[in-house]
């Protein structure tokens, strides 16, 4: 052995000596564990919380066997020799209490998480910007509340902090300004999503001075939009997610990224107010760029050419904005560089024109979101080969065509197909056996080949929503397709002709099922009680009511069961569904008196009785329906008076229907309390008295303001702890020109009011033309007198006036002339008299508007009046209404007042004053013998002519 390698074999064996040793003697030195000061401090912070479910913290304990803090459950230490807690991680524990001020002796504490915890919105504590060694704080979703402390800024250390909260709460955090946060020079993640930032002007400028900042999330924190020009010189170019979604900001923010952050992998600015604005050419420089978010910000144009440089892009949602061009620009300014990266592309509710192109060179798109746009053509074949398709959203297009099994040969992971809203055919054979296992399927306006029923859903087991409404199908439904129920979610398969009986539905859990415009029959299944949205109308099926009462505990939230055969007695059992918001009986054979447990619908907003044959009193327990804003009980036979609490407790009801019932005695003047009535139809009842002076009280009725077209409610619940959300549309059935409609797509824009065909007496009164908000008036069939009121002519917005078969007398208002819009009007069967006042409506309307007034005359009556001026039993007409014109009854007593006295105070004189009398005619003597020496002189000098 040479030796060399002898010296080299023996420095192997000291090195080996040398290992041994110092592992004997750490195998036998003591287990010292955490310091006494770190167990203390941990133990403290244990007395201040609590868990849901009972301790928490159990290995926490002054016992022997848990001396040792760092074997503590979520407690981490440097090492057993140190002994010192360097992370806390108490994620998720569901712990609530208060944070210990003991928690500050933990000094080498370096990572703090007690995220997912419930802190009551208590303030952040202020101590914990004690903890100099802190590199990791996480505090997201643990309920804090209160000022952001400005404390934090010392903790210099820190790489990591997240303040955010899963959801908007008034409670959040907040801050009135971040100069604490350019302390934190080696900050790489920030995350305060949902803290209230609204009030900090130099946000981005304090973001700026963070030059390690990697990670940046303000995502709905109500940002105020840029003011000021911004900085981009101290601007950080380390960022590679930013995420600034739902907040206030304009264009200014393209500024700031403008050609700085050129390593951005994720960027998010949707959900903020970029209005009006082009999408930047600088984003093309972004070549690092894999995921952009610009949706619902109304950004105009198209994408613009230098997105042919982002080659890395993977997904691209231009959503909800307000882009335009042709759907083939788009494709190709991305098929240039991201034909083999982009996954997912979103341009779904823009106005993109144009027919789709061959996709077929993005080999990794996946999803594929065009919906709501302008889109046209036929969809192509070749879509059938891109074998990665999961998500197909063409719907709310003008599609056309035929739709068959080659569009999907090789789509085998295709989950999502929606073609809603076009005007396509799907031409599938009988036996097609699809190659994909669809998880929702939205076909609404598809027609399907032959109008039969799809056979090949069949096929689809795992489906859990699905839409084949208005698809044409006049067919019976098989028994198959209920057995396939049980995973649904959400079902509609309304406005078709399907046939049959509803099978062993099974469901496990379906928030929305619509089943209505059919011609379905048979006995309703109990089981459809547990749906939280049922819409079985327009039907035919029958049975009684008795199904509800099922289920105790009801989830119920809507409930249509209107224009069926449901007959017998409303069971008495509504005190189960409390949650009930939407509920529709109308249009059956139901019968009896309206249950008094109908009160305990506490949540009901929309109340549908109408056209059944309820009997009775109206149940005094529906006052406590508080949250009603529309109630419909016309066409029954209840027989009361019209109770005073409709008014006193139901004060946000915007609709009330009492037609066609026997309500008597008079209207109470607490209905007057209704100010956001819209619509109000007491017609066809016995109401006796007057009409109540009171009703210029109805707020929304007084008022020209522009309503929307529509009256929708939103909704939001949870069922098993699964949120979901719905929305419905109200409407109404109201007799509108002699015929009776329903109105849903205009509801909002109809104001009325109906009390016609009633025993009414009286004037009508003047209040009611402060209703200048009112469309429709009628006070027809009823007992009125009086005058129509002169200021008629205030309601500019009445399209509908009918005043007939009543006793009314006078003159027709001048003022009524002067209503442009009014379309309808019938005057006819009173007592009126005098000339038709002359106007562009007034005449238009058909003789019959006025007939049964044998006084009236002028056009468009065939009865001429009389020296145009005078009325039927009047020496002269005057204008009754017209209080500030100059002809009016006291300027013809000034004419004659001033004509006597003129004459008596010139001829009285001569007459009984003989000096005035002498010199007046002398004056007229030498006047006349003057004027005529005048004219022979004239003549005189005259040449002569012959």
């Amino acid at each position: 052995m040479s030796v060399a390698n002898m010296v080299e074999a023996r420095c192997c064996f000291k090195l080996l000596y040398a290992i041994v040793v110092v592992l004997l003697l750490h195998m036998s030195s003591p287990c010292i564990g955490c310091s006494q000061r770190d167990r203390q401090a941990l133990l403290a912070l244990k007395q201040g919380l609590v868990g849901d479910d009972g301790d928490r913290l159990l290995s926490w304990g002054r016992e022997a066997q848990n001396k040792n803090c760092c074997q503590w459950e979520g407690v981490y230490c440097s090492s057993n020799q140190t002994g010192h807690v360097v992370k806390l991680d108490l994620k998720g524990q569901s712990l609530r209490g208060k944070i210990s001020p003991e928690l500050v002796k933990l000094q080498h504490l370096e990572y703090l998480d007690l995220s997912f915890n419930d802190f009551s919105w208590s303030k952040i504590p202020d101590f914990i910007g004690s903890l100099s060694n802190l590199r990791h704080l996480d505090l997201s979703s643990a309920n804090f509340g209160g000022q952001i402390p400005n404390q934090l800024g010392n903790l210099t250390h820190l790489q990591y902090l997240d303040l955010s909260s899963c959801e908007d709460s008034e409670n959040s955090i907040h801050a009135k300004n971040l100069n604490w946060l350019p302390n934190l020079s080696g900050l790489k993640h920030l995350d305060l999503s949902y803290a209230s930032l609204s009030d900090v002007v130099g946000w981005l400028e304090a973001v700026n001075m963070l030059p390690k900042l990697t990670n940046l999330i303000l995502s709905n924190c109500d940002l105020p939009p840029i003011i000021s020009s911004v900085s981009v010189i101290n601007s950080s170019k380390s960022l590679v997610h930013v995420d600034l979604f739902g907040n206030n900001l304009n264009s200014s923010i393209f500024q700031w990224l403008s050609g700085t952050h050129t390593n951005l992998v994720y960027l998010d600015l949707s959900a903020n107010e970029l209005y009006g604005r082009s999408i930047p050419a600088s984003f093309g420089n972004m070549s690092s760029l894999e995921y952009l978010y610009i949706y619902s910000n109304k950004l105009e144009g198209g994408i613009p050419n230098s997105f042919a440089k982002l080659c890395r892009l993977r997904e691209l949602d231009l959503e909800d904005n307000s882009l335009c061009g042709q759907i083939s620009d788009f494709v190709e300014t991305l098929s240039k560089c991201a034909q083999k990266t982009l996954e997912s592309l979103g341009i779904s509710d823009n106005f993109i024109v144009g027919s789709l192109p061959n996709l077929t060179n993005f080999l990794s798109l996946k999803d594929l979101y065009l919906e709501a746009n302008n889109l046209s053509g036929r969809i192509p074949e070749s879509i059938g080969q891109m074998s990665k398709l999961e998500t197909i959203g063409f719907g709310w297009n003008s599609l056309e065509g035929v739709i068959s099994e080659t569009h999907f040969s090789k789509l085998s992971k295709l989950s999502v197909l929606s073609l809603s809203s076009n005007s396509l055919l799907l031409n599938f054979s009988f036996d097609w056996i699809p190659p994909f296992q669809l998880r929702t399927i939205y076909l609404k306006s598809c027609k399907m080949w032959q109008s039969s029923f799809p056979k090949w859903l069949q096929t689809q087991k795992n489906y859990t929503s699905l839409d084949i409404s208005n698809a044409g199908i006049s067919d019976t439904i098989p028994n198959w397709f209920w057995d396939l129920s049980q995973k649904l979610e959400d079902m509609d398969i309304s406005h078709n002709q399907m046939r049959g009986t509803v099978g062993n539905i099974r469901l496990e859990f379906a928030p929305l099922l619509n089943l209505s415009w059919n011609q379905l029959e048979g006995p309703i299944p109990s089981i459809l009680s547990k749906v939280p949205v049922l819409d079985l109308s327009h039907n035919n099926f029958s049975g009684a009511a008795s199904f509800l009462c099922a289920t105790k505990d009801s989830n119920l939230t809507f409930l249509d069961l209107s224009s069926n055969h449901v007959s017998g007695e409303l069971p008495d059992c509504w005190i189960h569904f409390k949650k009930l918001v939407f509920l529709d009986l109308s249009n059956n054979y139901l019968f009896g008196k309206i249950p008094t447990t109908m009160g305990h619908l506490f949540s009901i907003e929309t109340l549908r009785l109408s056209n059944n044959r309820f009997v009775g009193e109206l149940p005094s327990q529906l006052k406590n329906c508080a949250k009603l804003t529309l109630l419909d009980l016309g066409e029954n036979n209840l027989s009361c008076s019209i109770p005073e609490w409709l008014g006193a407790s139901l004060p946000d009801l915007t609709i009330l229907i009492l037609r066609g019932n026997q309500f008597y005695r008079s209207i109470p003047p607490q209905l007057c309390h209704l100010t956001y009535v819209q619509i109000l139809d007491l017609s066809m009842n016995n109401i006796s008295g007057t009409i109540p002076k009171c009703l210029n009280n109805l707020t929304v009725l007084s008022q020209k303001r522009k309503s929307s077209q529509i009256m929708e409610h939103s909704y939001e619940a949870d069922v098993d702890e699964i949120g979901y959300s719905w929305n419905y549309e109200e409407e109404a059935s109201l007799t509108w020109k002699g015929v009776r409609s329903k109105y849903k797509s205009t509801l909002g824009l109809v104001k009325s009011i109906d009390l016609s065909s009633n025993k009414l007496t009286g004037e009508i009164p003047s209040e009611i033309t402060n209703l200048v908000g009112l469309v429709s008036l009628n006070l027809s069939r009823n007992q009125l007198i009086g005058q129509i009121p002169p200021r008629i002519g205030m309601l500019q917005e009445l399209d509908f006036l009918d005043l007939s078969r009543n006793q009314i007398n006078g003159r027709i208002p001048n003022s009524l002339s002067r209503i442009d819009r009014i379309g309808y009007l019938d005057l006819s069967e009173n007592n009126l008299s005098g000339k038709i006042p002359i106007g562009t409506q007034l005449q238009s309307f058909s003789p019959s508007s006025y007939g049964g007034n044998p006084l009236l005359c002028g056009l468009p009556l065939l009865r001429t009046c009389d020296e145009e001026e005078k009325g039927p039993g009047q020496t002269v007409l005057v204008n009754q209404d017209n209080k500030v014109g100059l002809i009016s009854q006291g300027f013809y007593i000034s004419l004659g007042l001033g004509f006597a006295v003129g004459f008596w105070g010139v001829f009285g004189t001569l007459l009984f004053n003989r000096s005035c009398r002498y010199t007046y005619f002398n004056f007229w003597t030498c006047f006349t013998d003057w004027l005529y020496v005048k004219a022979e002189i004239i003549r005189q000098r005259m040449p002569n002519t012959r």
